[in-house]
């Protein structure tokens, strides 16, 4: 059998515009500085430039010379870089060249790894050229047939590296299925979930099956429509969805929140589902639904490709469903967990949009949705420890389930 090996290589495509940016890269984050670009910051001559460094870039308390991360640059009380001109250019870039930045910044929003020998380069969502590039592609991937990278393998042979010998399998399956739109999306998102159930079993030992076995069947069933009957019975939930959401973004509030555009988007949300008012729950519910049926549906409706090309960038970034563990011989991954993360990041997603469209009307633009998605990138999932604790959050609640989770984001 044939598989493709889908990789994101329309990072290659990607430019930064510099200053026509509407966002800068580092404002609110911790910037790290590698060892060998502080040493060579050290060794530029005496002039402006050579004491801003001295005093903006600062060695990390457990720095270690070896590492990424031995210094870090000291970022304004605004939370821009104090190496950002006023004309919006990286001071380091225009006096020296593109070759003194430091490694974070010289690499950012790409990150690179290397899959079974092939070098795979995605992008961050956080940046705004990256998030257009990403979303509003028609054609994100190349089609089926096109010229690439292709392996093939004996179904009824067995791994030696258990699930993680089948990542390109796995990959292809998951990426079609979010592509399928013979089924609403919520309902590819329950088929995902299910499928990445299956693979969970299979990783404990409980289901006494092979790799290929549970792909052809699931397959069939996809194929088929053997679980639509199973999905219709589920209840669509907004009180449900609407609540978790409210939490995850008090969740997220009890950071300090400092970037204009975070609270911009929020705020939106807050005042257009009127969660600051005395409404109702009930008001608060209607108004949500309502919202969603008059403007933020029918958009995507007309533009399935912006959450199908933002499901699998998350694919890509995440090695769903496998996460680290696929670099890490001992790790053992966790297919059931991994799509729980991604369905929280989606229905936290989701929410927020519905509540920009609100605010937006009619004028609710490609604009507005990359915002709301640069900033959910920049300032949750950009935290490493928010998904998984609201992971746990939900798993306390009994939502961490087949029909918990979906009721997140069925519509």
């Amino acid at each position: 059998m044939q598989t493709r090996m889908i990789r994101p290589e329309y990072a290659e495509r990607f430019r930064c515009i510099g200053p026509a940016c509407e966002d800068t890269c580092c404002a609110g984050w911790t910037v790290t500085v590698d060892e060998a670009s502080r040493q060579k910051y050290l060794d530029l001559p005496a002039g402006p430039l050579r004491s801003l460094m001295e005093t903006a870039i600062v060695p990390a308390a457990n720095g270690k010379p070896e590492t990424d991360s031995s210094a870090t640059i000291r970022m304004l009380p605004s939370g821009d870089c104090p190496f950002l001109s006023p004309q919006r250019l990286c001071r380091i870039q225009v006096e020296h060249g593109e070759g003194y930045l430091c490694r974070t910044c010289q690499n950012f929003p790409r990150r690179t790894h290397t899959i079974d020998g092939l070098t795979e380069t995605d992008l961050s969502l956080s940046c705004p050229e990256a998030a257009r590039l990403i979303l509003l592609e028609r054609c994100l991937l190349a089609p089926a047939g096109a010229s690439g990278y292709h392996i093939t393998w004996d179904p009824r042979a067995t791994s030696e590296a258990g699930l993680k010998g089948y990542f390109w399998q796995i990959r292809e399956f998951v990426v079609t299925l979010i592509q399928n739109r013979r089924y609403p999306l919520w309902q590819r998102m329950f088929l995902l979930g299910s499928f990445s159930r299956r693979l969970d079993a299979l990783v404990r030992g409980d289901m006494k099956r092979s790799f290929p076995d549970v792909l052809n069947d699931f397959s069939r069933a996809v194929a088929e429509r053997e679980l639509s009957a199973a999905m219709e019975i589920i209840p669509a939930n907004p009180e449900l969805q609407l609540r978790i959401v409210v939490q995850l973004i008090a969740q997220r509030a009890k950071i300090e929140v400092a970037s204009p555009r975070l609270r911009d988007v929020l705020d939106m949300f807050v005042k257009c589902v009127g969660i600051s008012g005395k409404a109702s729950t009930d008001r608060r519910v209607t108004r949500y639904v309502n919202i969603d049926a008059q403007f933020c549906e029918p958009f995507f409706r007309r533009r399935p490709h912006i959450l199908e090309n933002y499901l699998i960038h998350a694919v890509f970034r995440d090695f769903f469903p496998f996460g680290l563990s696929l670099f890490d011989a001992k790790a053992k991954p966790e297919p059931a967990r991994a799509f729980a993360m991604l369905a929280i990041q989606f229905a936290l997603l989701r929410g927020l949009l519905i509540g920009v469209a609100g605010a937006r009307g009619r004028k609710f633009n490609t604009a507005d949705v990359i915002r709301t998605v640069e900033t959910v990138s920049k300032h949750f999932e950009h935290n490493r420890s928010y998904f998984p604790q609201a992971y746990t959050t939900l798993a306390a609640k009994g939502l961490d389930n087949a029909h918990g989770l979906t009721m997140l984001f069925r519509n």
